[in-house]
């Protein structure tokens, strides 16, 4: 029997906007542990794909924390275990990211560049989370298609990885940007529609979505803007 801490008590549609609002908290909680990480990160001078060594192990590592922590959170999707998981996981990938921020920030415009991005990305958030309640789409002929999608888009940076094409790079950057925006309404519409009842599972769907899409805004913004002093 399922031992679940999160039973909500309302059925229907009040079950479903309580899931709904315990999943916008427990996203804006999720973000505190990010900072800290990028800032802890960035205090330390820590990068954790130089402290591998080889990038392919640095890789790997990075993968296996990514899925590994995924996986684990899943397992605990209805406790509050599942909650401090995800602080966990969320404070790893704020270290992840620092590296990006901190050569966004080293360069000229860059805290503009990481401003922006970041403007982007909540807007695009709460634009797809508006769409998700008024959409028609059917969702579950949208969520096979992502399930695709993500599969193209993971095969696609193992090759950029190997191969290191800047104009791949760019173009799975925006692959990124449109591919998490969907995952987003997606994943607000499914909780509306009662498909999903984990607020666990949903905050950390919606988490990694607004994650890919900063840093691929970011990324994409700091590059072009590198391509375009190198060229002056």
């Amino acid at each position: 029997m399922r031992n679940d801490v999160y039973d909500y008590p309302l059925a229907g549609q009040a079950s479903q906007n309580i899931v709904l609002q315990k999943t916008y908290r427990l996203l804006g909680l999720s973000f505190i542990p990010a900072i800290a990480g990028a800032f802890a990160s960035s205090a330390l001078n820590l990068n954790l794909y130089a402290m591998f060594g080889a990038r392919w192990m640095g890789f790997v590592a990075v993968l296996a924390f990514f899925y590994g922590m995924i996986f684990l959170i899943e397992k605990n999707r209805y406790s509050n275990t599942g909650v401090v998981l995800l602080m966990i996981f969320t404070f790893g990938m704020g270290v992840l990211i620092s590296p990006l921020l901190q050569y966004a920030l080293a360069i000229r415009n860059g805290t503009q560049i990481v401003g922006v991005a970041a403007a982007m990305t909540a807007g695009v958030f709460f634009t797809m989370a508006a769409m998700a309640r008024r959409t028609t789409m059917n969702m579950n002929s949208l969520g096979r298609f992502l399930a695709i999608g993500g599969v193209v888009l993971m095969i696609a940076v193992v090759a950029n990885f190997i191969l290191q094409i800047p104009a791949l790079s760019l173009a799975i950057s925006g692959a990124f940007v449109v591919f998490s925006s969907l995952v987003i309404m997606w994943q607000v519409r499914t909780v509306i529609d009662g498909g999903e009842d984990s607020h666990i599972s949903a905050a950390l769907t919606i988490f990694i979505s607004i994650y890919n899409i900063f840093s691929s805004l970011d990324r994409k913004s700091t590059r072009l803007n590198s391509s375009h002093i190198t060229r002056s």
